[in-house]
């Protein structure tokens, strides 16, 4: 999933460390060097996986059998075990726990009403960002104020929002084509960040849901307070076209909405990572995969990142499968609280450098599990020199774009300690249709798009392994 992440110290206090990775067993060393005939080994890859690949049916499960995975909740300790069971299924040995910290957050009941004049109440479906405050279960009325741009903000004069409930109603912009670019363009817009509104003196926020979909379904979002925050606001999310609708309604007349949110935070837990491995036959480098574990709390998480959790197990799968003898250890970690926090990732970043552990590459996958197009490289130009010549390999498989240089998904921590990252592209037009909402279901999985996803990724590892 596309996120905006909030940067916590590396050090989240020494007994996150405590958990101990098995002892890897002793393996001799070998300088000799295979030749390879690249092509025949990409095929290899490809007919194992589009002939046996297991990734779909265990989307199935992950997403019908355990369900909604949201942190510090029983679904999530649910599917770590899952997890762990389906690496053991394939042969893998090296399996731990790494716990994170993990933020308790109870969505509980909410509800949006409106009114427009002296009319009737009127429901509209919304949800609460995620980690909000809530409105103590008592119902939190006012006027509402549209602002649909930071030049509306900014002309706002002191006291116009104070005791007001501020509606954004900003879309993603439809000119841009790649849409998770358009995405994160409209995330990162301050009009949407409750510390921001706040301070104006509203006392809610309401937005228009980050979706390319035209339908009343209502997206979640990651709120995060600042911590000098005197009052920190509830904040929700609505649909396109309660959206619409209510933009209309203010242009003619007053509008008034009435809140109710019994969403509370109840302190912090712990959540593990899941990491399992193949040691490298080589050396102890590690080339490590990464997805996230958990999902939000009102949805299966097929393509968030459901797709990602089992295009990784996959990959390990197939090189079992087909006997490789990697030189480098192929690690594969599945991050705990993703959604509403990014622990997970921060914690394995933070172990990686306090282990001072040598990783040569990493590889994340959270974008839907749609039909992939290529990688996005984000690493020094000399690294990214080193795979160009690697795309007449890829080209049989629809893989062609390697000019992308952001890699924002889990690993991104890693970049601070000078990893080269990598992220599957995919074609995500419909990603943004589904990603955060109600919809987010195993039926809006292809799953020969599944499948050659987890080909590209597979052949990737390959290569960094026989020439990093």
């Amino acid at each position: 999933m596309k996120k905006i992440f909030i940067i916590i110290p590396l050090f989240l206090g020494g007994f996150l460390f405590s958990q101990k990775k098995p002892q890897k067993k002793t393996v001799k060393k070998t300088t000799t060097l295979a030749k390879f005939n690249y092509y025949d080994e990409f095929k290899k890859i490809s007919d194992e996986i589009m002939t046996n690949g297991t990734a779909y049916n265990n989307l199935g499960e992950l997403t019908k059998g355990v369900g909604s995975r949201f942190s510090a909740t029983p679904g999530y300790t649910k599917a770590v075990e899952w997890a762990e069971k389906k690496f053991k299924d394939i042969g893998i040995e090296m399996i731990w726990r790494q716990e994170a910290k993990a933020p308790v957050w109870v969505r509980g009941r909410e509800s949006l009403q409106i009114k427009a004049g002296n009319g009737d109440w009127k429901s509209i479906r919304m949800l609460s960002f995620g980690n909000s405050e809530g409105t103590g279960g008592k119902d939190l009325t006012g006027e509402i104020v549209l602002i649909n741009s930071t030049s509306e903000l900014n002309a706002m004069s002191i006291g116009q929002l104070r005791d007001k409930i501020v509606f954004v109603n900003l879309p993603m912009d439809p000119k841009i084509i790649n849409t998770s670019d358009s995405y994160l363009i409209t995330a990162k817009s301050k009009l949407i960040s409750a510390s921001v509104i706040a301070k104006t003196g509203a006392k809610a926020l309401i937005i228009r849901s980050l979706t390319t979909a035209n339908d009343d379904t209502p997206h979640a979002k990651m709120i995060y307070y600042e911590p000098d925050d005197k009052i920190r606001i509830p904040a929700l999310s609505i649909g396109v076209r309660s959206a619409d609708e209510l933009e209309k309604l203010l242009k003619k007349q007053k509008v008034t909405a009435k809140i109710n949110m019994s969403a509370e935070s109840k302190g912090e837990t712990t959540n593990p990572n899941i990491i399992a491995e193949i040691p490298g036959k080589k050396d102890s480098k590690v080339i490590v995969l990464g997805a996230q574990l958990d999902s939000w709390d009102f949805g299966e998480g097929a393509i968030d990142d459901g797709t990602g959790v089992v295009q990784c197990i996959e990959v390990l799968r197939t090189l079992k499968a087909l006997g490789f003898e990697n030189n480098h250890t192929i690690r594969v970690v599945l991050y705990a609280n993703s959604e509403n926090g990014g622990q997970g990732r921060e914690m394995y970043a933070a172990y990686v450098k306090k282990k001072d552990e040598k990783h040569i590459f990493a590889l994340g996958t959270d974008a839907g599990g749609y039909s992939p197009r290529g990688f996005a490289l984000d690493m020094s130009p000399q690294r990214r020199k080193l795979i160009f010549p690697w795309k007449e390999y890829f080209l049989p498989y629809g893989v062609y774009d390697f000019d992308q240089t952001d890699a924002i998904q889990d690993i991104s921590p890693l970049k601070k300690l000078d990893i080269p990252l990598a992220e599957l592209v995919v074609d995500t037009q419909r990603y943004f249709d589904y990603h955060h909402s109600v919809e987010d279901t195993f039926d809006k999985v292809n799953k020969r798009e599944l499948l050659l996803g987890a080909v590209a990724m597979t052949q990737m590892i390959f290569m960094i392994d026989k020439n990093w």
